[in-house]
């Protein structure tokens, strides 16, 4: 025989309380969370002002781990293929430089960490990621302008 709880005025209060807490919790977590949100959207990222130095034109080709075995750059850091760096023959290690393909007139900067290339003819190595992201990696050469560049003086710093 099954037994009936009669529903008590006590309960319906209890319930109503717990509601009453749960609408109540959701309502001060919305508003901390709001509080904390920027009203003019997500902080951009800051940009470097950067000045030409000098101007090359030449080719440039690609190199990866597969090409180096994983080995570390000529400045010490492991080679990584969808790093943003470079080899060039001349230039001091840590140069940015931007990187332009004159063939469709995608650029990067990039930064020097290694020696090379090797061959004659090229004046940049860069890294497979970059030479995808250059839209020349299954060309492997390609035309490029290598503008060096220097930060740009800050106006307001002096």
């Amino acid at each position: 025989m099954a037994v009936v709880v009669p529903w008590t005025a006590r309960q319906t209060e209890n319930t109503m309380n717990t509601k009453s807490l749960i609408t109540m919790v959701a309502l001060v977590g919305s508003l901390i969370l709001s509080s904390c949100a920027n009203p003019s959207g997500p902080a951009a990222p800051r940009q470097t002002e950067w000045t030409v130095r000098s101007i090359e034109h030449g080719k440039a080709s690609w190199y990866g781990t597969r090409c180096n075995g994983g080995t570390r750059t000529a400045s010490g850091e492991r080679l990584q293929n969808h790093a943003s760096t470079a080899a060039h023959k001349t230039l001091p290690m840590g140069t940015r430089v931007r990187v332009t393909n004159l063939a469709n007139g995608k650029s990067e900067i990039v930064r020097i960490t290694d020696r090379g290339p090797f061959t004659p003819g090229r004046i940049i190595d860069v890294t497979e990621g970059v030479a995808k992201r250059l839209g020349f990696y299954s060309r492997g050469i390609v035309p490029v302008k290598v503008e060096v560049l220097k930060k740009a003086e800050d106006p307001s710093a002096r």
